[in-house]
């Protein structure tokens, strides 16, 4: 909605609004996803096992979350060509396509992660199954398929996915981070009585892209917890953690966007305030 209203009020959206745009949509996409998982497993845990809705939850979530953080990617290379002023021609390549074709480079890496996770329909196999079983303490009715990814396809997956993006979004913050600290050290050493240049900016783009880093590197972290603790069930410990914490992603993500966009807190609180005014009124 506050997105809407920049293009309503000026016609165009900046490159960082049009990338939160995108997060903001994916972050959407993933809670919905998310929150109909997490329901499923609650009230119908055996629908969440059939192949065909197993298939469509694991490829919805691995899509968004690889798009996620290849927008995080493109969000941090449009900071660090703006902010600094490096003259290689990678970074020059960059600017321009970010700046000019930045739409159209969306579509193509979606399109490209789509079809990527394709395969993933043909290369999940079945690894085992969980019985039903009785002792004298514990009653399990629960029976269903236990899945596991062909490790040739899940490699190359995970590396175009994660660590490639990972790696370019820590390159984009050190690079940024250390031009800002030779930019201020340079002020701080040539100061002519001139007006210090306001840095705010550029230090809210580097809290962002550190914020969005972390929040990929935890992501990363569970996701290798889960894949060596091997929960086979649901209320397994780690699973409930890794759950726990992916389920609650998309909401710090949001948080994080909210900081980082001046245009969009303005004009969300502005319709908040101005709705209040209104119910205190009437």
């Amino acid at each position: 909605m506050g997105n809407l209203d920049i293009i309503r009020k000026k016609g165009k959206l900046s490159p960082t609004d049009v990338i939160f745009l995108g997060k903001g949509i994916v972050n959407i996409l993933l809670q919905c996803v998310l929150s109909l998982q997490g329901m499923l497993f609650v009230f119908a845990p055996k629908v969440v096992y059939i192949r065909g809705v197993y298939i469509f939850f694991r490829t919805s979530v691995y899509f968004l979350n690889y798009y996620n953080f290849w927008l995080t990617f493109w969000l941090s290379a449009h900071y660090c060509t703006s902010i600094t002023n490096l003259s290689y021609g990678f970074f020059i390549w960059i600017k321009r396509i970010v700046s000019n074709f930045l739409s159209h480079l969306l579509f193509l890496t979606a399109l490209g992660l789509f079809i990527i996770n394709v395969p993933f329909i043909w290369t999940l196999n079945v690894d085992s199954t969980i019985q039903s079983s009785e002792n004298s303490t514990v009653k399990t009715s629960f029976t269903g398929a236990f899945y596991q990814i062909s490790f040739p396809y899940f490699l190359p997956m995970t590396f175009l996915g994660v660590f490639l993006p990972f790696f370019l979004i820590l390159l984009c913050l050190v690079l940024t981070y250390s031009f800002l600290l030779r930019h201020v050290w340079r002020v701080k050493n040539n100061d002519s009585g001139s007006t210090r240049p306001n840095l705010q900016a550029h230090v809210t783009a580097l809290r962002t892209i550190f914020f969005l880093l972390l929040m990929f590197s935890s992501f990363f972290m569970t996701r290798l917890i889960f894949f060596i603790g091997r929960p086979t069930m649901q209320t397994d410990p780690i699973a409930m953690a890794c759950w726990a914490f992916l389920s609650s992603s998309p909401l710090a993500e949001a948080a994080v966007i909210f900081q980082a966009s001046n245009k969009l807190r303005r004009t969300i609180l502005r319709r908040f305030w101005t709705r209040s005014r209104r119910n205190t009124e009437t």
